[in-house]
This record gives C-alpha cells, structure tokens and sequence, in this order.
C-alpha cells in the first residue's frame, strides 16, 4: 500500500527509483552516493546484473523449496561457500531472511545445546551495554541500545548486561573480560547459557572494535565455565572489516556466530546462525529452530551469486588492503573539525564520533540530535550515510557511520569522505 502523501511529507524522506554501483536516485532525478551500503548492507553496490540474473533464473526455476520437504542446488551450494569463508569447525547453518532472525535463532541454538548435554539449568545469556543484536523479542533483550529498547521494557528476557568495552572511552581487554568472569561466578556457571557480542561493535557504538587480545581472553573464559560463545557479526561480518568473519583478525572461533547484511548484499533478505561441530553433535545435526521462510531458495541463489563475485573479484582481500588509505582520506577530510573526538573502525566499517570537548570526550547534548540533522544535511549533498545517536550512554553521543560497496573506486571513496566533510562543517559552522 502506497504511503498517504501526508504521511510521507513528515517522514521527510526521497522517494528512490533506481541504482547502480555506488550510486542511487532518487524519484526527481537527484543522483546519491551510498557511502554506507544503507545500514552496512549493499556490499557490492547496486544493480549488478549477474545477481539479478541468478536471482531470475532461480525465480524460472522454483521460488521457493520448502526446507521440511526438499534441499536444493542453492542451499547446497551457499552452505558450502559459508563454511569455506568460515574455516575451522563451524560448518553447519540455518538459512533465515535477515539479521535479527539470525541472533534469535542463535540464541535458541545455545539453548539447545545446553539442553542437550544435560545442563537445563543454563537459560541466562550475557552481553554488554553499546551493542545491538536485533528487532525480535530474543535479540532485543540481549541488546544495549536503550533508544530502541524502552518501548518494550517489562516484556523482554532478563539479561546479564556488562559494561561496553571501547578504547576511546576507558575500555581494556583485561578489564572486560575479567567483568565476563566476575559476572559467571556471581550469577553461577550452572545458570549461564551463553555471552554474546558484536566482535566490532556496529550501531549502538560506532564501529568499536574488540581490543587487542579480548576475544582470546573471552574464548578462554567460556570454556572454562562451559559457556558458548556467540559471535554476532551481522553488520562487521561476510566481509566487511576486511577478514570474511571479522573474529579471523582476533584470532579467535565462537560456537555459534550470526551474519546477514553483506551475505546477500541487501539484493535478497538473507541470514543464516552458523555453529560448529561440538554444537551440531550434541542434538544430531537437527536445530529446533527456523521458520517457513528458511532456506529460502531464491535468497540463498542471491547469496550464491553475491559471494562468488565476492571470491571472484577478492572484494575481502581489497577491502583489507585498502584499509588504512580508507581511514586517511577520511581523516584528511575532517582534519580542521575539533568536533571529531574519534576516528575508528576496521576495513570499510568505519565511524568518526562527535564531541563537544575534544579533551574530556564530551558529548553534545542529546536534546540537539545532531546525528539526525547530519544525516538529513549529508542527503541534501547527496551523500548517504549513517549518523546514530547515544552510543555514549543510550541517550547522549553522536556517530556517524560509513560502510561503503567492497568494490567502491578511490574516486568513489573521496568522494564519500569529502561530502562528509562538507556536511559536517555545515552543520558544525565550522
């Protein structure tokens, strides 16, 4: 049903008509650049014609088989590649249509798990504050994004929650996993099912990566309580901080790990809750999780064609490569601005953060919403971007956010950051 125009004028928003590669236009004609795959999805841009034409020839063939009566070519196959990008022992998956449904189904795989092995007393999950794990009830409550939890307080799981860990504003590798620790031993090992966590923290925090030697430190502590791991790499994951599973770079393995955006580049809704060997031995290989849209057999031939191009074009290996000329160009082109206290990221997941005070890290006042005035202002100069706001405390913090195509040109690159410069001077009066 189309939007009543009364409607759509308050939302404030063009209405897109096309795109192609890096770049979108809008319904008047007006020509964007996609400098962060919308919300880190659209990884090898828009319009590609090989993944509409593997999405087409599948939709000639059979749209969808039912994963309780058929397997297919493109189940197979994508199931395959996944457990290739992955290595070591996670090889086995379920196939659902977007992120959010790829955490739920992560938490019920651990549930599973400790259910199976006779621990029925582990049903509490931990995870900290300054991360975001989804929409559905399940990854909401592990969730630590206040702005988008307060509607649904009361209603959803009780959750062990720690403090973020994040460089820039006091976090340490020891620190934090020791918090983890003291957490087990307080709550008890027998009642913990599972930590969960962003191995670079995406939206509640602004591209935060794991500090050095952190996942190591989790991954012993776990196993040493029995604890599973869970990797949620929805947004940092298929790529995007230039390692295929962006722990690879930590040197560390979950037992169950999330992905979704960058799998299917945004041309299909596509996720999947990959686990290991000890996981899928402990209940014979047959999760008791998935819904009637798992496995779809069309997204699953998207993801096909998406990471083919992927391996073909080694879109991972060049994101990784031109890491650090990603991060100068952005620095160059705020350079002048006091207000960027950070500038951080991996790969093309990067995010400068906004600060009043420069020397204590101040934030600007909430009530401002700076983050939304910069992305409405980025958009009037034809840039796409992602600004998000209290990733200080849930409620005060600007950031903004760029996760541009993996196959993106340098001009394409500058061209990204230097509107973003432009944007920020503008609404700064700098």
């Amino acid at each position: 049903m189309a939007i009543p125009p009364s409607i759509h004028s308050t939302l404030n928003m063009p209405k897109v008509a096309w795109g192609k590669g890096s770049y979108l236009f809008d319904a008047d004609g007006k020509r964007y650049i996609d400098g962060s795959g919308g919300p880190a999805v659209y990884c090898i841009g828009h319009g590609n014609e090989e993944v509409n034409a593997a999405i087409s020839d599948q939709l000639s063939r059979i749209a969808h088989g039912y994963r309780y009566n058929f397997t297919t070519d493109a189940l197979e196959e994508l199931t395959e590649i996944v457990a290739a990008r992955c290595g070591g022992s996670l090889k086995h998956m379920v196939f659902v249509t977007g992120g959010s449904e790829a955490v739920e189904s992560c938490l019920k795989l651990a549930l599973q798990y400790q259910y199976a092995v006779g621990q029925k007393t582990r049903r509490k999950f931990i995870a900290r504050e300054r991360s975001w794990h989804g929409n559905t009830l399940g990854a909401l409550s592990v969730s630590g994004f206040l702005e988008r939890k307060l509607a649904f307080e009361g209603a959803l799981i009780d959750t062990i929650r720690l403090a973020p860990t994040n460089e820039y504003r006091g976090g340490s590798a020891e620190a934090s996993a020791q918090e983890l620790e003291d957490a087990i031993l307080l709550h008890g090992a027998k009642n913990i099912a599972a930590f969960i966590f962003e191995p670079v923290v995406g939206a509640a925090g602004g591209c935060v990566p794991a500090p050095e030697g952190y996942a190591k430190r989790v991954r012993e502590i776990c196993d040493r309580h029995g604890v599973l791991m869970i990797a949620d790499e929805v947004m940092c994951g298929a790529g995007r901080t230039g390692h295929w599973r962006a722990l690879e770079r930590d040197g560390a393995e979950p037992d169950i790990m999330s992905v979704a955006k960058g799998l299917a580049a945004g041309y299909l809704p596509l996720g999947a809750a990959v686990y290991s060997e000890k996981i899928s031995a402990a209940f014979g290989h047959v999760p008791q999780t998935g819904h009637t849209f798992t496995g779809h057999t069309a997204c699953c031939a998207a993801g096909v064609a998406v990471q083919k191009i992927v391996a073909r074009e080694k879109l991972v290996e060049r994101v990784l490569a031109n890491e650090a000329k990603f991060k100068a160009m952005i620095v160059d082109a705020v350079s002048s601005i006091e207000a960027v206290g950070d500038i951080r990221g991996r790969g093309y997941f990067m995010a400068l953060e906004l600060v009043q005070d420069r020397a204590k890290k101040t934030p600007f006042p909430a009530e401002r919403k700076l983050f939304m005035k910069i992305r409405q202002q980025a958009l009037a100069n034809g840039l796409i971007c992602y600004p998000v706001g209290g990733n200080v405390d849930g409620i005060a913090g600007d950031v903004v956010i760029l996760a541009p195509p993996y196959n993106a040109t340098d001009d394409e690159l500058g061209e990204i950051c230097d509107k973003l410069g432009k944007s920020l001077k503008q609404m700064l009066n700098v």
